[in-house]
């Protein structure tokens, strides 16, 4: 079958050194140009199909009639999308004999749309995984081919959990393609009814609600650590202070301190701030315009000042 990868980031680049590892007749590659305001700590799908001198194409839109009509002159079998950030049209979805597949990072009808890794580990979620669903015009919402599941340790982030999709993806890849070659895949709809859909985001989202619950906050800390914008405190004066890491403790008591008092720290190196419940332990921070450090480190914040 002839095969036309669009693709991005590590999970586009493990998905496609997959399919060529097994033989996969891939007839062309569509990657995006790299963002210059982005921090690219990921692999590159354009670099793999150079090396192994497969045609690339990085549209700035995909649905535009020129590149339709390359799709259609290629005429592929079927169509992956793996990480691919623009959604296919239906003059895309229509070409390719057998569909067009997507490789989404959640356990799908859950978590639907932009930024699932992050948004797993913001509402404290133990489990998630990688869906491959046939595409339709509606995102994300196509019969299920198969998923893996991927566990969620408590002192994950953004990066070691994507790192763990990454490797699950990889698998999935190995394992279902030969059975799609086979004929053997059952397609398995969605329940929709069970479904939930997350937007993207933004920096501004990483600003901490200090009257949130501990956990939650660190929740908000690991989800948008490095590599992403992190999240983000105002100190007096209105500078901000990034929190690169943290730990929850909702046991510690505040002595009835109000949301957002730093406390005095109970360990070297950090800053403790009172929260809705419990204690945030800043382990490591950044004040905007210097480098991070140990908390302590990185400002000077004085007992029972209150951050914003």
């Amino acid at each position: 079958m002839k095969v036309v990868v669009m693709g991005y980031h590590d999970i586009g680049y493990i998905c496609l050194r997959e399919l060529l590892a097994a033989g996969a007749d891939v007839r062309a590659v569509v990657t995006h140009a790299d963002n210059p305001g982005e921090t690219i700590w990921f692999r590159s799908v354009r670099d793999l199909a150079f090396e192994r001198c497969l045609p690339v194409f990085q549209p700035p839109d995909v649905n535009a009639p020129a590149m339709v009509e390359a799709m259609r002159r290629i005429a592929p079998d079927v169509i992956f999308s793996f990480y691919f950030r623009q959604m296919l049209g239906r003059a895309i979805l229509d070409i390719p004999r057998a569909g067009a597949f997507n490789l989404h990072g959640s356990l799908l009808p859950r978590y639907r749309g932009r930024c699932p890794v992050n948004w797993v580990l913001v509402r404290g979620e133990s489990e998630t995984g990688v869906t491959l669903h046939r595409m339709e015009i509606k995102a994300d919402s196509g019969p299920i081919l198969a998923q893996a599941r991927v566990p969620i340790d408590f002192t994950d982030s953004a990066r070691t959990l994507f790192d763990k999709m990454t490797d699950a993806a990889a698998a999935l890849m190995r394992e279902t393609w030969p059975r799609m070659l086979r004929g053997e895949i059952t397609e398995t709809p969605q329940d929709h009814a069970a479904a939930s859909y997350f937007g993207g985001r933004s920096q501004k989202d990483g600003l901490i609600d200090w009257g949130r619950p501990a956990t939650a906050i660190y929740n908000l800390v690991r989800a948008v650590t490095h590599p992403y914008p992190g999240a983000f405190t105002l100190v007096p004066g209105g500078r901000r202070l990034f929190v690169w890491w943290a730990e929850p403790d909702e046991d510690a008591p505040t002595g009835g301190a109000a949301p957002g008092t730093v406390l005095s720290p109970r360990r070297p190196g950090a800053i403790d701030v009172a929260t809705g419940k419990g204690v945030l332990r800043i382990v490591r921070a950044q004040a905007e315009g210097g480098e991070e450090a140990a908390a302590a480190g990185a400002i000077d914040i004085p007992t029972g000042a209150v951050l914003g």
